[in-house]
């Protein structure tokens, strides 16, 4: 039986996973600040976005 090789490293997950909690904490103090919504989800978007290419560079 053929070995299967995984969808992602163990490296770009704990990177995912480490931008999604950026993301979600950047977008949950957007949203107890703003009380909006779309700026909430907006500010997560953008800073799990944009820690993605960082914390690729900083866990290695």
């Amino acid at each position: 039986m053929p070995s299967e090789s995984p969808l992602l490293s163990v490296h770009a997950a704990v990177v995912f996973l480490a931008a999604v909690l950026i993301g979600l904490v950047m977008g949950g103090l957007m949203f107890f600040h703003d009380k909006s919504v779309p700026a909430a989800v907006a500010a997560g978007v953008v800073a799990a976005g944009g820690s993605v290419p960082v914390l690729h560079k900083l866990i290695g």
